[in-house]
């Protein structure tokens, strides 16, 4: 029994792009909640949606991590948003001629966005908890803040790594048909 609906989801792009979107919902929604509705039930409602966000968020740094592997045309969410061609070098993604490969482009805005949400993250903390919840807080946020930019790190640098292998084994197989030794082929 197959549900089409669910077959949309088997591509990792696609799970990304839906796992992002939740998290943009439940981050605003603590937001939201911890400003404007008061009391005991603005404060719980802000903490839960932001550690829901704040789960979802390493778990998604980890199934991306775990993607690396795969010979998955993914190269991340903004990526998939302007369907930008990675391998020619228009787009937002690196040049497949240049040397370096370490993808900058997307390492820098996943800091930008780390920095954007542990930001909005404890300046809202500071306005909703007060006391020994609001240093919890702080060591909670910088918790996921820096667990996020390891996990991105390892992300573009195992990319780096697998273009690097990639390149390297395309350079030996190009030379390999025309090496000669004594006069002879390498080939016969």
């Amino acid at each position: 029994m197959t549900f089409t609906h669910l077959t949309r989801l088997e591509d990792f792009g696609t799970r990304s792009l839906v796992i992002h979107a939740v998290m943009a919902v439940t981050f605003v929604g603590a937001i939201l909640a911890g400003l404007f509705v008061g009391g005991e039930l603005g404060t719980v409602s802000f903490v839960a949606l932001l550690n829901l966000t704040a789960g979802l968020w390493i778990a998604q740094s980890i199934h991306s991590l775990g993607n690396v592997a795969t010979d998955d045309e993914y190269s991340g969410v903004v990526n998939e948003l302007l369907d930008t061609d990675t391998e020619t070098g228009t787009g937002t993604g690196t040049d497949t001629d240049t040397e370096s490969t370490f993808d900058t482009g997307r390492f820098g805005r996943l800091l930008a966005l780390i920095g954007a949400v542990t930001t909005v993250s404890l300046l809202t903390s500071a306005q909703v908890l007060a006391g020994a919840v609001f240093s919890i807080a702080i060591v909670a946020v910088g918790t996921v803040a820096l667990i996020t930019a390891m996990i991105g790190f390892l992300i573009a640098l195992g990319a780096s790594y697998d273009e690097s292998q990639t390149r390297t084994t395309t350079k030996i197989e190009q030379y390999t048909d025309t090496v000669d030794t004594d006069g002879v082929s390498v080939n016969e």
